[in-house]
């Protein structure tokens, strides 16, 4: 994956010379603000993490990297915890995204990274243990409410828990933790995953065309999987291993143009570092280019699932489009939400949740800011009662309410069931997202 570090402050943010002067980084156009002087803050480790964040994105793949770039934007307090262990890690380059085509991935995540920077963003390495919910107010933070529902003033807030390291408060959290691939106990599997076995024929299928390909029969979805993969050769097998195929799926098969070779798979056979071809448990070899295979996908939502985040019939965290779960304050984007999506989309995934945060919040503003001018107090007073900005209290090991917090959310309560009833507020978006440790 390159440098975990992403690449230095003073690399990434050259000099200063004020206006809106665009830059170039490893390809990438980076900013300066309007003052020509724009911080790029990096925290190795939790130092220099301070006061309530906007938005804590646990996850820093394509779906956190643009969310957290998304709200940066919109002038929020951002934090973004790298686990580093990004799911295309095996993979030399990724494919289908617009500009960035034939890019490896390590490089598309150093670029994220050194915008990200420019704009002020926290960068974290490490992992997150847990996170608790210390949302405020009469309304309910839990899992079963409608998504996007804000009756009862329920003021969200989170501690979102480091390894062995304290705690971020966050108004609102973002899992982008990915999905782990659990591949089958095949010798040889393993070793070439990401190289010349596949998964993906729309991320590598252009690189393997009109090479002999195969595909392991071990997954109930290799039959469409080799049926789909006849799109990019005339030589494709399916080896059906241990899996039973019906009647209707040969005839399929048959009139596809795609063979089918019996018995049981023994090994991957690779010769001066590549494939050479798929040997059946008798010794058998049938040559191959790349071989295909469907792996189990299991989201990596543990963090999701702790928070009350309930799973739909397929075990994936229920979203709405924009990625909001069913948990107040709590959103999910990338693979962690659906296992389908590529590079590209999940840096529209979040996109889409960066938008439908930003508005939540705005909400969650505006009722204050009503709730303050009926009780004769500045908006700004109670804002930074509650956000805690520059200069405000530092992470800490477990709570997130710090005095104002509870205030604040006491004050929307009674505005809001006052005059408006429960319901107010309504949602401004809708979203798609889960997540897990990273």
């Amino acid at each position: 994956m390159g440098d975990r570090n992403g690449m230095g402050d003073a690399g990434a943010r050259g000099d200063a010379k004020g206006g809106n002067d665009m830059r170039e980084v490893q390809g990438a156009q980076t900013p300066e603000d309007a003052d020509g002087v724009h911080q790029a803050h990096r925290a190795s480790g939790v130092h220099g993490v301070h006061g309530i964040k906007d938005v804590v994105v646990v996850g820093a793949g394509a779906a956190g990297l643009n969310a957290a770039l998304v709200l940066a934007r919109a002038r929020r307090s951002v934090a973004v915890v790298d686990g580093g262990s990004p799911r295309n890690a095996p993979a030399a380059h990724m494919h289908g995204y617009l500009s960035r085509d034939g890019m490896p991935p390590a490089a598309l995540l150093e670029v994220g990274r050194a915008e990200l920077a420019w704009y002020g963003v926290e960068l974290i390495d490490g992992q997150v243990d847990h996170i608790e919910d210390h949302g405020r107010g009469t309304g309910q933070g839990v899992a079963g409410q409608a998504m996007g529902d804000r009756s009862g003033g329920f003021v969200p807030g989170f501690a979102v828990h480091l390894a062995g390291g304290p705690a971020l408060r966050a108004r609102r959290v973002l899992v982008a933790t990915g999905l782990r691939d659990e591949l089958p106990e095949i010798p040889g599997v393993r070793e070439r995953w990401g190289r010349d076995l596949l998964h993906c024929p729309y991320c590598h299928g252009y690189e393997v065309r009109d090479q002999p390909l195969g595909v392991l029969g071990t997954h109930p979805g290799a039959v469409a999987h080799a049926l789909l993969l006849r799109q990019w050769s005339d030589d494709v097998v399916l080896f059906p291993h241990t899996l039973e195929l019906t009647g209707e799926e040969r005839e399929r098969l048959a009139a596809r143009g795609v063979r089918i070779v019996t018995g049981v798979v023994g090994r991957l056979v690779v010769a001066d570092d590549r494939l050479r071809g798929v040997e059946l448990a008798d010794g058998h070899v049938v040559p191959r280019g790349a071989v295909f295979v469907f792996p189990r996908m299991l989201p990596r939502d543990a963090l999701l699932t702790e928070l009350g985040c309930e799973r739909d019939e397929g075990g994936w965290v229920i979203t709405d489009a924009a990625g909001r779960t069913g948990v107040r304050g709590v959103w999910a984007a990338g693979n962690v939400a659906d296992p389908r999506a590529q590079v590209v989309t999940a840096a529209g995934m979040g996109a889409a949740a960066a938008f439908a945060m930003n508005h939540d919040l705005v909400e969650e503003e505006i009722e204050r800011a009503v709730a303050a001018h009926r009780a004769g107090q500045s908006a700004d007073s109670v804002a930074d009662s509650v956000v805690g900005r520059e200069g405000g209290p530092e992470a800490v090991g477990s709570a997130v309410g710090a005095p104002g917090w509870a205030d604040a959310a006491a004050m929307v309560t009674s505005a809001t069931s006052a005059d408006t009833g429960p319901g107010s507020g309504a949602d401004h978006d809708s979203g798609s997202g889960a997540g897990a440790r990273s």
